[in-house]
Parts: C-alpha cells; sequence; structure tokens
C-alpha cells in the first residue's frame, strides 16, 4: 500500500512541475491510476512517457507497495 501522497512525492522527483492525480482504483491502495502532466514529456512518444512515470515509480513497484499500475502522461499543451 502506498498514499497518493508518496506517489506523488516520488514523481515529482523526476517531473517537478508535473501536475500529478492519483486514484486508488480497487481500495486497497495498490492498484492506482496515476495521471502526470509535465512540461517534461515534451519530444516524447507515449511508450517513453509510460517508461518514464514507472522509472519513477521503480521502488514501490519493486517493494510490491504498488502491483497495478494504469497511467494517462501528458504534455501542458495537450491538456489545454
Amino acid at each position: 500500500m502506498i498514499t497518493a501522497d508518496a506517489v506523488t512525492t516520488y514523481i515529482r522527483q523526476v517531473f517537478p512541475d508535473a501536475a500529478v492525480t492519483v486514484i486508488d482504483k480497487t481500495g486497497t491502495q495498490d492498484h492506482l491510476i496515476v495521471r502526470v502532466t509535465s512540461a517534461g514529456f515534451s519530444e516524447k512518444n507515449l511508450l517513453d512517457r509510460h517508461r518514464m512515470v514507472y522509472q519513477a515509480l521503480a521502488a514501490p513497484m519493486k517493494d510490491g507497495r504498488i502491483h497495478a499500475l494504469e497511467i494517462t502522461a501528458t504534455t501542458p499543451d495537450e491538456v489545454k
């Protein structure tokens, strides 16, 4: 289990400008929907963006605090 604040902290260590939304998909705090908006995704394709988010969350993924992760990764321009 991991809190939304902890997930946000991990992501902001890699993407300091990120707007992060974390949704607990099942109520168990280990199946998460994560939405990240960051200028750091500019010039990156969708697969690379997802890899970047997975890398930011590598520790809680490896130790089992996150079991499943659904990612949406956008740039600020894509949100407008």
